[in-house]
């Protein structure tokens, strides 16, 4: 009995440390951003790519008072209730204490400043994706903007859900590096592809989750349950989504269908987003929705 015991303590004893080591929070050091300089012009493309305003505008901010990023906007999940931060330039309640490195930090690996896991309704799963040149244009194009002193609200998440180590487990699980859709990919492709699967995150809603939120790969863009427990999000690939280019590009553009109706719903967000984007850039996107295998 004493020896059963002694193996058993061992054992709990390993289990704890790799759990500790599983789910620590892991952060890139200052050389990943080395001489990068930031490009304004490239971080505007980057933040209408991204939907920053779209999750971060105050609820309802409509025209210029979009670009007030005071947060506040809830997210239902099974998980519970999410509220956007603040992420204006203002140094207290917002990132305007915040280095490249740390927005880096932020949205490639999903750790705050403090060095706590943030919650994937933050898709950094997708923008782990990102170049290094864009977050770092980013950041600058993001102290550009109007200053808010909105405090954030704190998370509506129960136990054991709300406790943040917890969420190393959850990256170690079901983050993922690389392109989902591979192959020999077009030039245009391949920045539709970086424009979906990293700064759009198209992902994030449209392709299916298990029960602990990690997203099926295998059903890439077919579809899923809307998290507020209303409705569905379509399924967007080519099994579904038989649009032709020209219709796909005019839907990014103006909100137009092919059938003659109009965008509704959050993706009135997502095509204002897009149209801010370069034409090619729409095209791009398009030309990847039509590599994206089909999924009934």
């Amino acid at each position: 009995m004493r020896r059963a015991l002694s193996v058993l303590a061992a054992l709990a004893v390993v289990g704890a440390a790799a759990f500790w080591w599983i789910t620590r929070p892991v952060v890139a050091g200052p050389e990943v951003l080395a001489g990068i300089a930031p490009d304004l012009e490239r971080g505007a493309l980057v933040f209408h790519a991204g939907g920053c305003a779209s999750c971060h505008s105050a609820p309802k901010a409509e025209g210029a008072a979009k670009l007030v990023l005071a947060g506040g906007r809830a997210f239902a999940s099974p998980f519970g209730t999410f509220y956007a931060p603040n992420i204006s330039p203002d140094p207290d309640h917002g990132i305007g204490g915040w280095t490249a490195l740390q927005l880096y930090n932020a949205m490639i690996h999903g750790v705050s400043p403090d060095g706590r896991h943030y919650f994937p309704a933050f898709p950094y799963t997708s923008y782990a994706r990102a170049r290094p040149e864009d977050i770092v244009a980013l950041h600058a194009y993001l102290a550009t903007l109007p200053v808010d002193a909105t405090a954030k609200r704190a998370h509506d998440v129960a136990f054991p859900f709300s406790i943040r180590r917890n969420l190393g487990g959850w990256k170690w699980l079901f983050a993922r590096d690389g392109w989902v859709v591979a192959g020999d990919l077009t030039e245009e492709e391949q920045r539709g592809r970086y424009l979906s699967e990293a700064l759009g995150h198209c992902g994030e809603c449209h392709t299916p989750r298990n029960a602990l939120g990690g997203p099926d790969f295998g059903r890439w863009l077919a579809g899923a349950p809307n998290p507020t427990g209303t409705g569905k999000i379509p399924n967007i690939t080519p099994a579904k989504l038989d649009w032709s280019t020209a219709d796909l590009v005019e839907y990014f553009t103006s909100g137009f269908t092919p059938e003659f109706d109009t965008v509704g719903g959050h993706m009135v967000d997502v095509v204002e987003n897009l149209a801010q984007l370069p034409r090619e850039d729409r095209a791009a996107i398009a030309a990847y929705l039509k590599r994206v295998a089909p999924v009934d």
